[in-house]
C-alpha cells in the first residue's frame, strides 16, 4: 500500500503543506486537477465548485495552507485502483485558533502518479464548532 502512486502523492501533498513548500505542493498535482476542501461552499470557495487547474490551487494555497500550521492525523486508508480514502482528522492551527476538521480525505492520481482530484469531506459547522482559542 505505502508505495502505490495515489499513496505517494497524497503523501506528498502533506508533507508539502506541512512544511509551507508551496512550489512542491502545487508540483504534486496534474494541471487540469481540482481541490475540493471542503466539498461545496465555504468562505474558500464561496461558490461550492472547487479550485480547478494550477492557478486556482494556487490561490487556494495561499488562503489555506500558507496561514496555517496543519497535522494530519489518518486513522484508516483505503486504496481502490488509483484512488485513496483517508479517515480520520486535520489540526488546522491559524490565528491564535485551533480547529479540528474530522471527515473523509481522498486523493485520485493519474497514470504520471500526479494527483488530479483531491476532496475533503468535512461538516464545516463542526469544525468551527471545535475551535479553540491557543494558549
Amino acid at each position: 500500500m505505502s508505495d502505490s502512486p495515489v499513496h505517494l502523492a497524497g503523501k506528498r501533498s502533506r508533507e508539502a503543506a506541512m512544511a509551507h513548500d508551496k512550489e512542491a505542493w502545487l508540483a504534486v498535482f496534474a494541471d487540469d486537477a481540482i481541490v475540493e476542501d471542503p466539498i461545496g461552499p465555504s468562505h474558500f470557495d464561496p461558490e461550492g465548485k472547487g479550485h480547478r487547474g494550477k492557478e486556482a490551487i494556487a490561490k487556494f494555497y495561499d488562503m489555506a495552507i500558507a496561514p496555517s500550521e496543519l497535522t494530519f492525523n489518518f486513522e484508516k486508508t483505503y486504496q481502490c485502483g488509483n484512488e485513496e480514502a483517508n479517515v480520520g482528522n486535520i489540526v488546522i492551527r491559524s490565528s491564535g485558533y485551533e480547529v479540528v476538521a474530522e471527515g473523509v480525505f481522498t486523493y485520485r492520481v493519474n497514470d504520471e502518479g500526479k494527483i488530479v482530484s483531491l476532496r475533503a469531506y468535512w461538516e464545516l459547522d463542526k469544525a468551527t464548532a471545535s475551535a479553540r482559542r491557543i494558549p
